[in-house]
């Protein structure tokens, strides 16, 4: 029995080492590519973190993008994609956050596509499901989806812009707040806006992303009235074009810096209760039309149905005896 039982022991005992191996080199393997992982990702967030505070190059990084190459190869096919407005195009594009050189082709491509796909889509539909209809209503519905199409890119664009200004709005004073002590603390304006940035990456990213250009701008060897003027464009707010003007006109002027932020900061605050105390002084007038069109009616039925019905009681059966 012994010698029966060396050898199921030898075999037991070699295939726990094995396991023992295959789960010591699986648990191995596994912390590597958990590390590995967990690097990676962190070089993934700090790569964001960067483009966020540097807000790109000056002249974008999108030239490698699908987007460049297939804008690239349309044109190349010989159908052009320039607007002929080009130069508000990209300003109200840039108005919305985009600010790729790219951007006018690409909306101008999406309007394209829209406008033709969208009727093309809607016949090839019916087509294949046999409710063609008469040729009367492909022809209206397709004009709509069309007309859908070709204005449906620019309304994006337009909210786009209206969300992002009023964000901008909103965040600016607290730039401004920030801004204030660090040139108070000593430090020049480039680097109060390099700071600035920094400071507001994550809680304000569009206010961030506006003075990482500034700092790009000045390092390049943009002088700092040009820079500043820049910025009040890319935003498209009337506020930061203000604050532009207006430290422009302090370092012309030699004038205090800090005393020019806090009284600025001091204004757009101001600016902001109000518009605050507007919104709700209009919140009234707006209430009073879902009032009268919904609740108006609904209360003189509930007045007026009692003494309808004593009518229907009392007087119609003496009206019809009479």
């Amino acid at each position: 029995m012994i010698a029966d039982f060396a050898p199921q022991l030898s075999r037991t005992v070699i295939l726990a080492l094995v396991f023992v191996l295959a789960a010591g080199l699986s648990f191995v393997v596994a912390t590597l590519v958990r590390n590995r992982s967990r690097v990676r990702a962190r070089l993934q967030a700090m790569s964001r973190e960067t483009a966020v505070v540097a807000g790109g190059s000056l002249r974008g990084e999108q030239q490698s993008s699908a987007w460049h190459r297939l804008v690239s190869t349309i044109e190349r096919s010989g159908l052009s994609l320039a607007d002929t407005n080009s130069a508000a195009l990209a300003e109200r594009l840039t108005e919305a956050g985009f600010s790729s050189p790219l951007a006018p082709r690409i909306y101008t491509l999406v309007r394209l596509t829209m406008t033709l796909g969208l009727p093309a889509l809607f016949v090839l539909g019916a087509t294949f499901t046999g409710r063609t209809g008469s040729l009367l209503q492909l022809y209206v519905i397709g004009a709509a989806l069309a007309l859908g199409g070709l204005y449906i890119p620019t309304l994006f664009v337009r909210a786009r812009a209206d969300r992002r200004r009023e964000r901008l709005i909103r965040d600016f004073p607290d730039t401004l707040d920030l801004m204030l002590v660090c040139v108070e603390a000593g430090l020049g304006l480039e680097a109060a806006f390099d700071r600035v940035g920094r400071e507001m990456m994550h809680s304000h990213p569009l206010v961030a992303k506006l003075l990482a250009g500034v700092v790009l701008e000045l390092r390049a060897g943009r002088s700092r009235e040009d820079a500043l003027r820049r910025m009040g464009d890319r935003a498209g707010v009337d506020q930061i074009r203000a604050f532009a003007t207006l430290v422009i006109q302090s370092d012309k002027l030699g004038a205090s810096i800090g005393k020019t932020l806090r009284v600025y900061a001091a204004e757009m605050r101001e600016r902001r209760r109000l518009a605050a105390e507007e919104k709700a002084h209009r919140l009234p007038v707006l209430l009073s039309i879902p009032l009268v069109t919904c609740m108006l009616p609904v209360m003189i039925g509930v007045l007026m149905l009692p003494a309808a019905i004593r009518i229907v009681r009392d007087l119609m059966p003496v009206m019809a005896g009479g």
